[in-house]
């Protein structure tokens, strides 16, 4: 029973899901594990937490932690808080005391929700290991926890009113009186930073409901026999979209608190699924544990982020087991799964990061961050994006949001990449690890390719390194088991396969690479590698 609407009636999520559980009330929203969710349970469930909020003192504009992992729950407070006017901000169950004190403490979140005991960990603590004066704005923390857990003593903050997540659904649901505008803001998302503060991305009704349809329609989620497989977390962007997407479309949806190799298996079994979307390290655990080929015969449409650089042959991996893996482009500001390659590309083309906008309303461009010159397709430079899908600021930061938009509209992503002729655009890396060599812009990714073809070398990073007053490349491996560096060979294959300016100064082996999490992977630290390059060309 997918929906259909006009795109001058994409206003509102709630408004649009409410209309079709009064028409369809038995339709099943989702499955959260192996429980289905009939879609006017997931209404009442939100009303109900919007009436507990507004009695606790939510008013439009307060703040709400949500800080769960992907369940009934998290959809149904979204939505709450959506009826209000209250704003979501998505906390990563994997965030511990310092970053949870950051994000609830920054943002003067009103209300957090958490499950105290999900996975036995004990979130309590966690939240008790806090400074006090951290959370000075937090007025009430709700407990979520489910029936038969064994779970770990549930023990509230000194001057905090603690409820349960469970007698907030008991109790009347009453009109909340508010009228709330389809441009009021309704989530912020937390940018992955690694040597700041993230910042907190902040988006519209209007927005999420818009980039949904165009998602649901981008990636043929309409389809009665349409079944999304949800791996991700929905505290960020790149699988609270694709929930978004899946509830708009009216397709088939199920997801579980924490990815499990073996359940997503038995589920794309189970719901006979036809999307998965995720990241390379997903695909690659999930082909390893299967040995059918086609590996899952059902899946459609398969999207991926390149997130782990010991992975760069899963494309052509998946491809020999019947998976056609495509490319993917998105990021907080302008939301996940902004843009796909398109499927009837080349192997080689079709799992590039970035592809054609899901918005037809969508623009990309690179420029020259030197020139400042708007580039022609296939030259170099930072992507800019014109779309009516991208963040309304952000939030408690206007200086970061008047420098991330041009005179003209368009969010300077900080990424590097190249528009192509036909309208689709190729994501290569984060701006700032590109290198500037011999005067020209390189991507890391290109040096990198080919000192992964020494067999004996698993997952290489290239940063820049300053050599007196010149650029330099300067590229960290790692050795795959037994093996030892041999540094001349693999310089020397670089001297006789690339331009002398992309030639690595050193190569050095290290055990692992220093990384960071966010909310969909973990992401290696490219300044920490350039710092250790630095002490490197000092001890010689």
């Amino acid at each position: 029973m997918p929906l259909h609407p006009e795109r001058d009636g994409l206003e509102s999520i709630v408004g649009l899901l409410d209309a079709r559980a009064a028409e369809h009330p038995r339709h099943i929203a989702f499955h959260d594990r192996d429980e289905g969710v009939s879609l006017s349970v997931l209404i009442m469930e939100s009303q109900s937490i919007a009436s507990a909020l507004a009695r606790a003192g939510v008013v439009p504009g307060d703040r709400v932690a949500v800080w769960l992992p992907n369940c009934t729950a998290w959809l149904a407070t979204f939505l709450a808080c959506a009826r209000i006017g209250a704003i979501v901000i998505a906390v990563n169950t994997r965030f511990r005391s310092s970053e949870v004190a950051d994000i609830v403490g920054r943002a003067s979140a009103k209300v957090l929700f958490y499950w105290p005991g999900f996975r036995q960990i004990d979130f309590s603590a966690i939240l008790r290991e806090v400074d006090p004066a951290q959370l000075a704005g937090l007025q009430t923390l709700v407990a979520y926890s489910e029936a038969g857990e064994a779970s770990l003593p549930v023990v509230g903050l000194a001057g905090k009113q603690l409820l349960r997540y469970k007698d907030l659904l008991a109790s009347e649901t009453v009109p909340t009186g508010e009228i709330i505008s389809p441009d009021d803001p309704c989530i912020i998302f937390t940018t992955s930073g690694t040597t700041r503060a993230p910042k907190f991305v902040l988006h519209s009704v209007r927005t999420i409901t818009m980039h949904a349809s165009d998602v649901c329609r981008a990636f043929d989620l309409s389809s009665a026999a349409s079944a999304l497989i949800l791996t991700l977390p929905l505290c960020g962007s790149f699988g609270f979209v694709q929930a978004m997407a899946a509830l708009l479309a009216g397709c088939s949806l199920w997801t579980s608190p924490a990815f499990d190799v073996e359940e997503t298996i038995a589920a794309i079994g189970r719901h006979a699924g036809t999307h998965l979307i995720g990241s390379d390290t997903m695909f690659s655990q999930l082909l390893e544990r299967t040995t059918q080929t086609p590996a899952f015969p059902t899946l459609k449409l398969c999207g991926y982020g390149a997130f782990s650089p010991a992975l760069p042959d899963i494309g052509a991996l998946a491809e020999r087991r019947g998976i056609r893996l495509r490319g993917l482009y998105g990021s907080s500001e302008v939301q996940a799964l902004f843009s796909i390659q398109d499927a009837s590309l080349a192997l080689s083309d079709r799992t590039l990061g970035g592809g054609r906008p899901v918005s037809t309303e969508a623009n990309v461009r690179a420029r020259d961050p030197e020139s400042q010159r708007i580039l022609e397709p296939g030259q170099v430079g930072e992507i800019e994006i014109r779309t009516p899908n991208r963040m309304i600021g952000y939030w408690g930061d206007e200086a970061a949001m008047r420098a991330a938009i041009t005179a003209d509209g368009y969010f300077r992503t900080g990424d590097s990449g190249y528009t192509l002729a036909d309208g689709r655009f190729v994501y290569l890396d984060r701006l700032n690890d590109s290198l500037r060599l011999g005067g020209f812009l390189v991507s890391p990714a290109e040096i990198e390719a080919l000192i992964l073809e020494d067999a004996d070398i698993d997952a290489c990073q290239v940063v820049g390194t300053s050599v007196g007053k010149v650029e330099k490349s300067f590229a960290f491996v790692i050795m795959k088991s037994g093996c030892a560096l041999d540094e001349s060979r693999v310089i020397a294959r670089c001297r006789a396969r690339l331009a002398a300016y992309k030639v690595p100064v050193r190569v050095v082996a290290l055990e692992r690479f220093p990384t960071t999490l966010s909310a969909n992977a973990t992401k290696v630290q490219k300044n920490e590698l350039k710092k250790m390059a630095v002490e490197h060309m000092g001890a010689r």
